[in-house]
């Protein structure tokens, strides 16, 4: 648990300048919960946890899980990674207002965008970028990627890495 922790403190610092501002308190609320979890797990009061603090920490402990594993996720894989249903995992995610599949997706298009606005990654192909965050096929990703943005791939990764350019045709 501290290592998580540790991780998404990493991640917020690193990171920093690609979170909006509307994004803090979304943020302050994952990173208070994940420091509870994370003193309850240290201190070996998970038994003394209420019900609804034992839910968040798993669903924060399969966000995790997600975010770590993302190239290859599926509801399926997990579940099982979480020693829960497919089921329940499904019924954790109705409270979160979003799917399990929804969160894939969405996470996955992140990094996508991430990694095409990188100009380390400028040489590397918008396909080879979409398939290592599994998207295997360009033509589906595109269609989400312009659906979540209203902008496609190469219009975003022109456009970040040559601010005031005019738009790619």
């Amino acid at each position: 648990m501290a290592a998580l922790l540790a991780q998404f403190m990493l991640r917020l610092s690193r990171d920093a300048d690609h979170f909006r501002p509307t994004d803090g308190p979304r943020l302050a609320t994952v990173l208070v919960d994940l420091l509870s979890a994370t003193l309850a797990h240290e201190l070996d009061a998970g038994r003394a946890l209420l019900p609804e603090d034992h839910h968040r920490v798993l669903v924060l402990r399969i966000q995790a899980f997600i975010r770590h594993h993302l190239a290859d996720p599926s509801p399926g894989l997990v579940a099982a990674a979480h020693q829960i249903s497919l089921r329940q995992l499904h019924r954790l995610f109705e409270q979160q207002d979003t799917t399990v599949g929804a969160l894939i997706r969405r996470q996955r298009l992140e990094r996508c965008c991430h990694d095409l606005a990188d100009p380390r990654l400028s040489a590397r192909s918008i396909s080879s970028i979409a398939a290592r965050w599994g998207y295997p096929e360009p033509t589906s990703f595109s269609r989400a990627f312009k659906t979540l943005y209203g902008t496609t791939p190469r219009e975003h990764r022109h456009q970040t890495q040559h601010p005031g350019a005019s738009a790619v045709r």
